[in-house]
């Protein structure tokens, strides 16, 4: 039996992602009847049917999906090698591709990018906006190199490094009786309806357990799709909701119809930090991207 060349296992994945010879054949820049003879030459050296075909494209067997795991696998295990040799030679130098939660990346990213590419000016940082369980699952495929959103992250093969916590604030209507407050207590939201993200947003997750210990209810078809939808909701009049600090600027900044109120002690707030995989050589860089990205947290 001969050893699959690193071109094979390649081909492999993409058509694994695509499904489709012709798509898979594009993005790894080769005709297709070279991608798939060479997917052809590899079940016939492997003994074993990785792929059905039919018209509509392709569908994985179910060896297929084994020796796929373990061409990602080893993949990974080649990008790693490739890492520890660059960052032997330079810290944060070339690709980097991060994944953020869309709650995260247009309030954070924008103050923080600079700095980052002051400091490390050979770096290469390719950005990702995804859901969390979508991001998650790019990482751990080896698409995504590192991950910024909200903590924790379940999974003994991924590393977590928390940058900072931060706190919630309530988003009312101008109009509403809570705006009259400096500040509000969790105990106030008893009884109300708070507007929240949809499916699939970690910060909905994290707005539904605090509406469960303050006694308050989502408000029964009122989600949105993003953290700039809530605010236009609020403002016309709509209802409440739980905001991250790090919006306020972007989302609700000259916006007299809305009120923010700052909670009392103790503060709800999320944990926001980096995620990358546990096999990575490159965690102390990582750390040390972190460390940059922390510094809004001290000011």
């Amino acid at each position: 039996m001969h050893r699959p060349s690193l071109r094979q296992l390649e081909y492999l994945v993409a058509l694994a992602d695509a499904r489709h010879f012709g798509r898979a054949a594009r993005a790894c820049a080769v005709s297709q009847p070279a991608l798939s003879t060479q997917i052809q030459a590899l079940e016939q050296d492997l003994g074993v049917q990785l792929f059905e075909r039919s018209r509509r494209g392709v569908t994985v067997t179910r060896a297929g999906e084994a020796v796929i795991e373990r061409a990602r696998a080893a993949l990974r295990g080649l990008d790693d090698l490739v890492d520890t040799a660059r960052q032997a030679q330079a810290p944060l130098s070339g690709p980097l591709h991060l994944g953020v939660i869309p709650t995260v990346a247009p309030y954070l990213l924008p103050r923080r990018l600079p700095a980052v590419r002051a400091a490390f000016p050979a770096l290469q940082l390719f950005l990702h906006e995804e859901q969390t369980t979508r991001c998650v699952a790019q990482l751990r495929a080896g698409e995504l190199d590192l991950l910024l959103l909200a903590l924790p992250i379940e999974g003994d093969d991924l590393v977590e490094w928390p940058l900072f916590g931060e706190p919630f604030v309530l988003a009312v209507p101008a109009s509403h009786p809570l705006a009259r407050r400096r500040r509000v207590a969790e105990s106030d939201l008893a009884g109300e309806t708070l507007m929240l993200l949809d499916d699939g947003h970690c910060l909905r997750d994290q707005a539904l357990a605090v509406c469960q210990l303050a006694g308050a209810r989502e408000a029964a078809g009122m989600r949105a799709s993003s953290l700039g939808t809530l605010t236009q909701m609020v403002a016309n009049g709509l209802g409440m909701t739980l905001l991250p600090a790090s919006a306020i600027d972007t989302e609700v900044h000259g916006r007299d119809e809305i009120a923010i109120r700052p909670f009392r002690a103790p503060v709800p707030q999320r944990r926001v930090g980096l995620v990358w995989r546990k096999t990575s050589a490159r965690g102390e860089e990582f750390r040390r991207l972190g460390r940059l990205l922390q510094e809004p947290a001290r000011t």
